[in-house]
């Protein structure tokens, strides 16, 4: 029978790939994003794709209803993917950016997440995929309010892989690290929204740094592989008989998972500094 699985972020970058791989892969997927003019164009390509927006509920449940109105109440997998970034000096972050940001990045995970383990539960077998970063590993800077959402997922996955050690439902992490996407140029307007880095005391350092990398075309950063290193690595996590608890992309999430279980922190302070 051909297996199902629910993709979201499937606009661009790792859950475009994602989907389309998976298709290839003999999947039937169901190819989410925000807009419905991205699904319109997803559906040009062949793609089974409907709206699911994580910072509205409302958007989740009709996501949910669909998909299961689709298998006729079953789902085999689900890769939460979708998320944004709000680079900016976490002194500089306002109470409002933190609360957009954990709306989609750990909230709206997490409620779709809810929605899909009493179906998997009903049929007895599921998997459940969530996308971490290198940066739900170690902080970096600029990066604070996106590094809490990550670290927030990390933990929040481990312990519902935990509570479904009695069950056949399968808890994964994907850790990328530096994959080609568009999250540069996705977390502008909430960067512009939200930090008033003009006012800032750090004004000199997003004019000689931020500034430059979040406006400025640029090649690829060093070690950055890739949507289709992500695919790859996905499907090992959903069709392994019995998956590892996370799966590491790029040669930095290797390294920096390396550095988290054997270097003090001191140390690895003084190696993040300098990127």
């Amino acid at each position: 029978m051909t297996r199902t699985i629910l993709v979201t972020g499937c606009s661009s970058g790792i859950g475009y790939d994602a989907a389309h791989g998976l298709k290839r892969a003999g999947w039937r997927v169901f190819a989410t994003c925000r807009s419905e003019a991205d699904c319109e164009r997803l559906r040009s390509e062949g793609l089974e794709s409907f709206p699911l927006d994580y910072a509205d509920e409302a958007s989740i449940e009709a996501a949910v209803a669909e998909t299961l109105r689709r298998t006729g109440g079953t789902l085999d997998a689900l890769f939460n993917n979708g998320a944004f970034g709000c680079p900016g000096a976490t002194e500089d972050l306002p109470r409002g950016a933190l609360r957009e940001i954990f709306e989609t990045n750990l909230f709206g995970v997490h409620d779709l997440t809810r929605r899909i383990i009493p179906v998997m539960r009903a049929q007895g077998h599921g998997r459940i995929v969530n996308c971490s970063s290198v940066l739900g590993l170690v902080g970096i800077r600029w990066r604070g309010a996106y590094v809490a959402t990550k670290f927030a997922l990390e933990g929040l996955t481990d312990v519902l892989r935990l509570e479904m050690r009695d069950t056949a439902i399968r808890v994964v992490l994907i850790v990328p690290g530096p994959i080609t996407s568009k999250i540069r140029v996705n977390s502008i307007p909430h960067f512009e929204r939200w930090v008033d880095w003009r006012q800032s005391p750090r004004r000199p350092q997003y004019e000689a740094t931020l500034l430059k990398r979040l406006y400025e075309k640029r090649g690829p950063d060093p070690f950055e592989l890739p949507p289709a290193a992500v695919t790859d690595k996905l499907i090992r996590a959903l069709e392994a008989r019995t998956p590892k608890t996370r799966y590491y992309v790029t040669k930095p999430a290797y390294f920096t998972a390396f550095m988290r279980r054997f270097l003090p922190t001191a140390l690895i302070d003084h190696l993040v500094a300098r990127t």
